[in-house]
Order: structure tokens, then sequence, then C-alpha cells
């Protein structure tokens, strides 16, 4: 596995994290269940990961507490990533829908702010936050100033509850803000092969800024994993069985055009004894401005062989070679 510092925060920090959304048990998701994800969690460990990337809205709470039964007796060897500005608690900040039976608001004042991260702590189980992140950034009618957000957590860093600093979502304009404001070590926003328009402004950004970033969905809900063809049957829960009406990429020729790529690159799977979806992660980390890809995990064996992408160390004309094929495909028509 390797290791990269989380921006002007200097934790060090495992290249592939572990993304928990699927622990919190939200009613928009297919949940494991508890003992399921921490064995994953445990698995993600054993294998050299360290960062583990929650959230309070996760299950709201459940996810948190999942984390941190996970990692007792283990605290020192895990970075903690949560986050905070999306409230449920009562009607405080900017109504942001309903979202697993709850009504939810964004709210980045210092007051709920504070009352999140002392609840964070308890829920992890710990007297300290490696990174906190700004879940979302702040929306009308109550939109909080950056600058007055950013104080709060400069505070609670001063006070040793949080040792970094991190957004998410956020536009360029924003990122800047946010940076100028106060020690911003990282930025978290979508980024994978086939959604790269990050490339033109955020990770530019990050790697001229010392911000580290942590990217999402990098496998594209599984796309990328070489594991989706068009003979996949999804289950009825799973919102893939009709995502090619929102997520072209999905529709049938376009997995043909992805599983066609995907066969071109045999040589180079061979050549580092991979799989498909560690070869995307692998390119993906090893993109300009590009420093940690979280990556979800339903179990141990895709936790396992999610960390398996960390150790892989492309020649740059592998990348440049997969980043023209990547290039050819195009916009999803």
């Amino acid at each position: 596995m390797k290791y990269r510092f989380l921006g002007k925060s200097q934790i060090s920090a495992s290249i592939i994290g572990l993304g928990t959304y699927t622990f919190g048990g939200g009613e928009d998701q297919t949940s494991s269940n508890d003992k399921n994800s921490i064995d994953t969690i445990h698995a993600a460990l054993d294998h050299g990961i360290t960062l583990i990337d929650t959230a309070p809205s996760y299950g709201w709470g459940h996810c948190e507490r999942v984390v941190g039964e996970a990692i007792r007796g283990r605290r020192d060897n895990v970075v903690i990533a949560t986050k905070c500005g999306v409230w449920w608690q009562d009607k405080r900040g900017s109504y942001n829908g309903v979202k697993d039976g709850k009504d939810n608001y964004i709210s980045l004042h210092p007051d709920t702010i504070k009352i999140e991260v002392e609840s964070s702590l308890k829920n992890l189980g710990t007297d300290y936050i490696d990174l906190l992140q700004c879940h979302k950034p702040a929306i009308p009618p109550v939109e909080t100033p950056i600058s007055e957000t950013m104080d709060c957590l400069m505070r609670l860093k001063k006070e040793g509850k949080v040792r970094a600093i991190g957004v998410s979502n956020v536009s360029l304009e924003q990122l800047k803000d946010y940076d100028n404001a106060g020690e911003l070590s990282t930025d978290q926003f979508k980024y994978s092969m086939l959604s790269r328009d990050s490339e033109k402004d955020i990770l530019p950004y990050c790697d001229r800024n010392n911000i580290s970033t942590l990217t999402y969905w990098s496998l594209e809900y599984g796309l990328l994993t070489g594991q989706i063809t068009t003979d996949r049957v999804f289950e009825q829960d799973d919102f893939r069985l009709n995502a090619g009406k929102w997520l072209p990429w999905f529709k049938k020729e376009n997995i043909i055009r992805i599983t066609d790529m995907f066969a071109s690159w045999r040589d180079i799977l061979e050549r580092h004894r991979c799989t498909i979806a560690q070869l995307t992660l692998a390119w993906t980390a090893a993109q300009p401005g590009a420093t940690h890809i979280l990556c979800g995990a339903r179990n141990v064996d895709q936790s396992s062989q999610n960390a398996g992408a960390g150790s892989l160390s492309l020649e740059e004309v592998e990348i440049q070679r997969m980043r023209n094929d990547v290039i050819s495909l195009g916009d999803p028509p």
C-alpha cells in the first residue's frame, strides 16, 4: 500500500480509502448487517488501508457507531474522516429534503457544527477526529459565511478535537474561499475515468495548493470493475436496474464499448496481475492532483481487492495509453 500526506496536515493516509456509506443502514441503500460491515472494515485495515471515510448522515449516526466498534483497539492505526453540515436535530439551517425518513437541513453554523463534532466523537469512541469535512456547501436561505464556518473549524483544530480540515462537493470559487480562510487540507468530490470534469479546474487547483483530493464513485457504481456486462441481472431493489435512464453509461450499447476497452487492456492486466477494478483505481490515483481514492465495499472480498490497487505502480506509457482509450470513448450517446 502506498501512503500520501493529507495536504497541509502532514497526516499520512493510504491512497486507497474505505468509503462506508453502505454501512449506514438507510432506506435508500442495500445495507450489509453490522457484523459484515465490521468484518469488511477489518479486512481493509488488515490489507493496509488506514483511511476510513464516514459521516453522521450515513444512517443518522449508525455508520459512525459501526466504524467506532470496528476500530476499537486499533485507533492509532486509523485515519478517520467524517463530516459536518447535514443537520437533522431541529430546523436550523436550510431545508435539504427528506433522507432515510428524516427531514434534514444544511447548517454550517458554528453552533450546530460543535454539536455534531461532540456527537461524532461519542459515536466513533474517540477523543479526536483526524479529518473533519464540510459535507456540502451552504444553500439559501441560510448561507453561513465560509469565513465563519472556517473560523469554527480552526478553533476545533486548536482545541485538539480535529487534526485536519476538509470540504466536499464545493465549486472552485468555494474551494478557494475555504482555502483562503484557514488551513484547508482536503477536498472530496466525484471523479472517475468516465467523469473527468474536475480535471479542468478542481484537480489543478488542489495540485498547485497542496490540497489532497478524496475522490468518490471512481468505480462508477461497479461499471468500471468489469463485473457488469450486458447480461447482468440486477435485484429489484438495486437502483442500477434502471440506471440507464439517468446514467447513460449503463445503457447496453455503452456497456459493450466499455467492455471492449477493458479487453484491449488484457496485456496490462496480465503484466500487473491485477483485476480491472484494481487497474482502474491505480490509474485514477496516478492522475495529476488525484491523491486518495475512496472505495465502497460490501464485503471482505471487495475490501481486500480494493486495497490491492494501492500497491500498483503503472508505467507512464500505460497511463497515457489508458487515457487515450478513455478519451476515445467520448460522451455517452
